[in-house]
């Protein structure tokens, strides 16, 4: 009558509700299996990962990693099984994740699945463009014609200027958008591909339809804050931030009316690409209870779990019509086909690509879209600084 132990890695447990929502329908699923948690602040999880694997316990036996990137370290010292065996076994259908699990497949093989999934669109203000009598943002459109669209939705001056769009001044606002075509990642050894979007954004930037990123960086400004505030008419975020301000809107925080859209693309890139991250899972190679450990693999990523999980607003690697339709049906979140519609794509592409070095080589990254946006390197040059840091870290030298 013992039950069957199985202890899961996360963080942040008590604040979010994915872990719990997912282990308590495994459980009710396998009534004889009990899910023990072994949490850690999000700020010392990687660590406390790294050391217990390191130490070759047998908890946890389940995984979720944080950073998607991690995964590659683990697989290359052995600290995470294979699971092509057990996808093959029970008939895993890799396509129903849209191509997700092909991206994090290292050397041909699968050693994780997808769990939760985030990823790009923009936001947008109905009542400021209702109020200046512009149409919407459309599900099918280019970054120049989203350039044009802030122009027309900037207005005002001074503490009651209204920005046409806003930037945060992560690095990710820029480089996002020329990965997300597939063709480059975010580890290159000629970032040259870049420049066109450095263009666009300090042309935005300089011609006041967006706070420039001194301002914000000088004054800490949070993009939460701007868009809450109704302080720009548009906004490229996460999907996180639907339940930021599903939230904000319940408590009252405020009170307009916004929308969310497909995120714009490139001239020759149809609507549906994005660019975004995931949190996988994976089992621990020195787990004593490796097929029990596959069993939640296996419903953690899955059909199931993804409808359970949209009922918390929270996305996942698959996408149902039914997962779609609750996060979509949700009180507060806006009405409308064309909402709705912003909660698919056709093609995601990471925003840090599965290299051991990437948070090595996002210092450079960071520090060097700082100097163009603050205009102390020219985009060429900046490109050029890229180019030199980056091969040193790589070894190209």
């Amino acid at each position: 009558g013992e039950k069957q132990k199985l202890t899961v890695s996360v963080w942040d447990n008590d604040a979010t509700p994915q872990f719990t929502s997912v282990t308590k329908a495994f459980m009710e699923k396998y009534p004889d299996v009990e899910v023990e948690y072994i949490d850690a602040p999000s700020d010392e999880y990687a660590n406390k990962v790294t050391v217990m694997l390191a130490g070759g316990d047998a908890d946890p036996d389940e995984i979720f990693i944080k950073d998607t990137e991690n995964q590659v370290t683990m697989k290359d010292k052995g600290q995470i099984l294979n699971l092509d065996e057990y996808i093959a076994k029970d008939g895993i259908d890799l396509t129903m994740y849209n191509g997700v699990a092909d991206q994090l497949k290292m050397d041909g093989s699968s050693y994780t699945l997808p769990f939760r999934k985030d990823w790009y669109m923009l936001y947008f203000n109905k009542d400021l463009f209702d109020k200046a009598g512009v149409p919407y943002p459309s599900a099918d459109m280019t970054w120049d014609e989203y350039e044009e669209l802030a122009k027309k939705r900037t207005s005002g001056e001074g503490s009651a200027k209204v920005y046409g769009t806003h930037d945060h001044t992560w690095q990710a606002l820029v480089t996002n958008w020329a990965v997300q075509d597939g063709k480059h990642t975010v580890v290159e050894k000629d970032y040259s591909f870049l420049k066109p979007y450095y263009e666009e954004a300090l042309a935005l930037q300089e011609n006041g339809y967006m706070q420039d990123y001194s301002t914000l960086k000088t004054a800490n400004i949070h993009y939460s804050s701007v868009f809450k505030n109704q302080q720009c008419a548009m906004m490229p975020m996460g999907t996180w931030f639907i339940a930021t301000m599903m939230q904000a809107q319940a408590e009252g925080e405020t009170d307009f009316n916004w929308g969310v859209a497909r995120i714009p693309h490139p001239e020759d890139t149809e609507s549906g690409y994005t660019v975004g991250a995931l949190t996988p899972i994976g089992i621990s190679a020195y787990t004593d209870q490796k097929d029990l450990a596959w069993d939640f693999v296996k419903f953690a990523s899955s059909e199931e779990a993804a409808n359970i999980l949209a009922e918390q607003g929270v996305f996942t690697g698959i996408q149902t019509d039914e997962s779609i339709n609750t996060i979509a049906s949700a009180e507060y979140f806006p009405e409308g086909d064309s909402n709705k519609e912003a909660l698919t794509y056709t093609h995601y592409a990471f925003d840090r690509p599965l290299d051991p070095q990437i948070e090595e080589i996002r210092k450079p990254l960071d520090e060097v879209h700082e100097m163009i946006m603050i205009k102390a390197y020219s985009i060429d040059d900046g490109i050029a600084e890229l180019n030199k840091r980056v091969a040193e870290i790589k070894g190209w030298n």
